[in-house]
């Protein structure tokens, strides 16, 4: 008896130090706004309400993703101050947050159409606003002097995704089809795929 578990002890032990926890990278999204903010809106939609469901579909398409962890600042639709987005982030420490918003012309119904991108003076956060352009389409990259990027210590980017007041933008961006397309776009700029 006391043999077998001489034999088994250093086996289990050999396993036991074998073992590594997978090191998961993580990814904050941030669905901009939320609470008594509610960004753009227009007729009956808001942008707090639209970048939320964006960004919950993003978590929900990388579930099977063992290299990465999807975290968002926010899961439903509550006040969350830019101070207490930036603290998280800056507390994660991620491999790189994308900030999610819906632009707003001045008229009411915009011709303008389209994303921009968003950047921090940094190399690694031009990388990523370079990808997601690529991914969804050659479109206006700026740097900007904006909280989310400016606070932020991690590569970052801020991504306006269209026109809340184009039909065409509104329209996609509202539709299941269309948030299911754009939240695939992103798990597939986190993952590299």
């Amino acid at each position: 008896m006391n043999v077998k578990k001489l034999l088994i002890a250093p086996l289990f032990a050999i396993a036991f130090l074998s073992f590594k926890p997978i090191d998961k990278k993580i990814i904050v999204i941030d669905a901009g706004h939320g609470g008594n903010d509610v960004g753009a809106i227009y007729d009956g939609f808001s942008e707090k309400q639209i970048v939320l469901d964006i960004a919950s579909r993003i978590k929900q398409s990388n579930k099977v993703e063992d290299d990465y962890e999807i975290v968002l600042t926010r899961d439903s639709d509550n006040d969350a101050t830019l101070a207490d987005r930036t603290e998280m982030i800056n507390k994660l420490n991620p491999k790189m947050m994308i900030s999610l918003h819906i632009n707003r012309s001045p008229a009411k119904e915009s011709t303008r159409k389209g994303h921009e991108i968003f950047t921090q003076k940094s190399d690694a956060s031009k990388s990523i606003a370079a990808k997601i352009s690529k991914k969804f389409g050659e479109c206006n990259i700026q740097e900007r002097d904006l909280h989310i990027l400016r606070e932020s210590k991690s590569p970052a980017v801020l991504v306006e995704l269209g026109f809340i007041n184009n039909t065409e933008d509104r329209k996609y961006l509202t539709s299941e089809a269309g948030q299911k397309e754009v939240a695939q776009k992103f798990t597939e700029i986190i993952t590299g795929k």
